[in-house]
């Protein structure tokens, strides 16, 4: 008869990951740092709670995004949307055409191209997990798409504030062009709330207005594919944190408690992106591909720039 039993280098990987992971909760964190140190565990030592992450990433992002709305007015929310609305239709409708054409000449998979092209668009592996379903994407499919979002994020976490600071650009500039410019939600707060409280505000506000469009992509999805799914996922929690705004506006007495909660949702997006890098090991990078990888780029680079352009001519 056999039991069970734990190795002590399973049980010591488990502690330094949580001890991490705590560390990730303090204030002495920052959002790249935690990036930073995902990627090293996931390289080095291991994610031992891997099967979990992508469930609990999505998760507490969700959460934190819905405590950050404590921290902002509504008045001054509306006003940053409107700034961004005009790019945001332009930036999404210009990404997903751009994303067919590439895919084509590059000769990727149609599921996979437009997964990539997506999460370009909206929200990262937020419309990808949306749209997913939808074309009844495979495992493979997904991982891919996801893999490049990720890799992608992680390097915009790092150089989006640098090249911010070196061209001028105001918080509301920068705000605006990390919103349409980074894929996921969380890697978007990081570089703005580094950037400035100007800044992650009409960030955060842009990118959940921006969305909002994984419901009309989810249905356009379905119709062009044409497999008669109605698996589409609604992001509950952008509803969620439209009424903590409200909350925070209209009732003065939360006042005291809110900026705790904002505290607390900070450290939560901090927490994410340690759990994202530490998702992101070398053989799931080189599971990628060559060509996927290259519309990734390719994709994310012309919209970087052409955002860029946009924010700086206009705003």
């Amino acid at each position: 008869m056999t039991t069970a039993s734990v190795s002590p280098q399973s049980g010591i990987r488990k502690v330094i990951f949580i001890l991490l992971a705590l560390l990730c909760l303090t204030p002495f964190i920052s959002a790249p740092v935690a990036l930073l140190l995902g990627l090293i565990v996931a390289n080095t030592i291991g994610h031992p709670y891997l099967q979990h992450n992508g469930k609990a990433t999505k998760k507490l992002l969700q959460i934190s995004v819905v405590g950050l709305g404590f921290g902002m007015n509504l008045h001054s929310a509306i006003n940053a949307g409107k700034e961004g609305i005009l790019f945001t239709i332009a930036s999404i409708l210009g990404t997903l055409v751009l994303g067919y054409f590439i895919g084509k000449l590059l000769k990727i998979e149609r599921k996979t191209s437009h997964l990539i092209a997506s999460g370009t668009a909206i929200c990262g592996g937020s419309a990808i997990a949306a749209v997913g379903p939808v074309i009844n994407a495979d495992s493979k499919q997904m991982s891919v798409a996801l893999g490049i979002v990720f890799i992608l994020n992680s390097i915009a976490l790092f150089i989006f504030p640098a090249i911010g600071h070196a061209l001028h650009l105001s918080e509301t500039q920068f705000g605006i062009w990390s919103a349409i410019a980074i894929h996921d939600t969380s890697s978007v707060v990081g570089a703005a709330s580094k950037y400035g409280p100007h800044a992650l505000e009409v960030a955060t506000t842009v990118k959940l207005a921006r969305a909002l469009w994984i419901i009309p992509l989810s249905l356009g999805t379905a119709i062009v594919f044409k497999n008669g799914s109605n698996k589409i996922k609604i992001p509950w929690f952008i509803g969620l944190f439209i009424l903590a705004m409200i909350l925070n506006t209209y009732l003065p007495a939360l006042g005291t408690i809110a900026p705790y909660v904002v505290k607390i949702a900070k450290a939560g997006l901090t927490l994410t992106l340690f759990l994202i890098g530490a998702g992101l090991s070398l053989p799931m990078i080189k599971s990628v591909g060559v060509r996927p990888f290259i519309q990734g780029v390719v994709l994310w680079i012309i919209i970087s720039l052409a955002a860029l352009w946009a924010v700086m001519s206009i705003v």
